[in-house]
């Protein structure tokens, strides 16, 4: 059952992608399908991150959520660090702080060390299992509970659902 799930993720997702650079033409997408279909078959079993996606009602809402909450923060890091950068006095307090994930999957994992790499001001250096290592424009605290709540408690809640 999880390689099915594992290939019909993979399919799906190389289908997007196929349709996304090509055009609607029926022998397109004919030959998509072949392609797509071709790689899974060799591929699938190696694609077993595909299988961490949970696919319920409520883990598709909150990867829809997931997206907007992550658009908010980009806007909002973004005009931070512009100002930030615009100000005489360049209050900035750069340094390297260790935060914690409750995160169990390793692509909920790594969309979430890319959404703080994502959003400015912010950049994850390294990651050791639970932890992650990220480069912060402006330490002000020193504590992992509390820089875990800044940096890694608004994008964790929502990918907690969609990947567990």
């Amino acid at each position: 059952m999880k390689i099915a799930k594992q290939s019909a993720l993979l399919f799906l997702f190389l289908m997007i992608f196929w349709v996304s650079f090509t055009s609607l033409d029926r022998q397109e997408l004919l030959t998509g399908l072949v392609v797509c279909a071709v790689l899974v078959f060799f591929f699938a079993r190696r694609a077993a991150v595909f299988g961490e996606l949970r696919l319920t009602p409520k883990a598709l809402l909150f990867a829809f959520i997931y997206l907007f909450v992550f658009l908010y923060e980009l806007i909002r890091s973004n005009l931070d660090v512009a100002r930030r950068v615009l100000s005489p006095q360049l209050p900035i307090h750069p340094g390297i702080v260790k935060v914690k994930t409750g995160l169990q999957s390793r692509l909920g994992r790594t969309i979430l060390a890319n959404s703080i790499t994502l959003t400015p001001g912010t950049l994850t250096v390294e990651t050791h299992g639970e932890y992650f290592y990220i480069h912060w424009i402006d330490v002000s605290a020193d504590d992992i509970e509390d820089v875990s709540e800044a940096i890694v408690s608004k994008f964790e809640k929502y990918l907690e659902v969609v990947f567990g």
